[in-house]
């Protein structure tokens, strides 16, 4: 199994492989991997003959491995991708002969996206083997905000914590929507910048001011009348501020709180290891775990459970979303 940037190296230096097999849950990778090959394996004056895009949903396999078998023209190489390769599931045994014994001049490649092959059976075995298998891994709510950072400094940028954070915060896990958003800064923006919180509001129209990131910095610091302003800019754009989406951030937030009361060694370093967040948050940490004892924290996360279960139609009768959170933010602080 290779990794995204050692495939994206050996690329690079037109290093080939006759068979790819790009699985995984997050898509972003996949998509970076078969678009960077669709753009540069191939000159242009090439690709019409020898460039073919497929889609699993239209084809079956042996039409697959029928245009593998076929040879370049004026070309070294045969170049096949296979989108959605995932709707080939049932059928994607039958191209291990193929992999078997390959062509040499073609490069297939299989984009199976939100999913990964069944590594017990002999085939995905075969694919270790012989092919170029890779994994793209869904990354977790902690690793966006390092790797925004890291994507950013990439391209000569730089972002600062709150921004990092805000942005994370509002975008979530999906790769894919994380650049989309990133890249209306860089269009925007000249390399150097720092982006800040101005910048994602100015750009991307996340509000600076109502956020969840200023709710929790709100409630952390039990101010009640900033909080009961933001959650109230939440109530009046639902859509945006969605109870399903607040509560698990909440959660978030309250579940560190509980972790930092747990901690025996409490510096700085230490506690962003351990809550999994920047050195730059610490202080607010510190600073929340003074107004919520550990009894109310345990409270609070049951509040938590409640809350999501509403979040998802549960026992909610008529009330909105924004009363819901109104509810919550009141609970949370008296």
């Amino acid at each position: 199994m290779k990794s995204y940037d050692e495939i994206l190296s050996d690329l690079k230096n037109k290093i080939y492989y006759p068979v790819y097999m790009l699985t995984g849950e997050e898509p972003y990778y996949i998509d970076a991997i078969s678009d960077y090959m669709e753009a540069h394996v191939l000159d242009e004056s090439e690709k019409d003959f020898n460039q073919t895009i497929l889609y699993g949903r239209d084809v079956d396999m042996q039409t697959v491995i029928s245009h593998a078998k076929g040879f370049p023209m004026m070309a070294n190489y045969k170049l096949v991708i296979v989108k959605e390769a995932q709707d080939l599931k049932k059928t994607i045994e039958n191209l291990a002969p193929y992999i078997a014994n390959p062509l040499p001049s073609t490069i297939l490649v299989f984009c199976y996206k939100y999913e990964t092959l069944d590594k017990r059976k002999s085939f995905s075995k075969t694919i270790d083997k012989t092919a170029v298998l890779f994994e793209s891994k869904r990354i977790y709510d902690n690793q966006v905000q390092p790797w925004i950072v890291n994507y950013l400094r990439d391209r000569n940028y730089k972002i600062s914590p709150p921004a990092a954070y805000l942005l994370a915060e509002s975008v979530g896990t999906d790769l894919s929507k994380v650049v989309n958003e990133l890249s209306k800064l860089i269009i925007t923006l000249p390399q150097g910048t720092e982006i800040l919180p101005d910048h994602i509001e100015q750009n991307i129209g996340i509000s600076k001011d109502f956020n969840i990131f200023e709710l929790t910095k709100a409630l952390g610091k039990k101010d009640v009348y900033k909080a009961n302003l933001i959650i109230r800019h939440f109530a009046k754009n639902e859509k945006e501020n969605p109870l399903v989406k607040v509560v698990p951030t909440l959660f978030g937030f309250f579940n560190k709180l509980i972790m930092y009361h747990q901690l025996t060694d409490k510096s700085k370093n230490s506690v962003a290891s351990e809550l999994g967040v920047s050195v730059f948050f610490v202080d607010d940490y510190v600073s929340a775990a003074k107004n919520y004892s550990m009894g109310k924290l345990v409270k609070i996360i049951s509040l938590m459970r409640e809350y999501d279960i509403k979040s998802k139609g549960v026992d909610t009768g008529t009330t909105s979303d924004g009363d819901l959170m109104k509810e919550l933010v009141y609970k949370i602080l008296h």
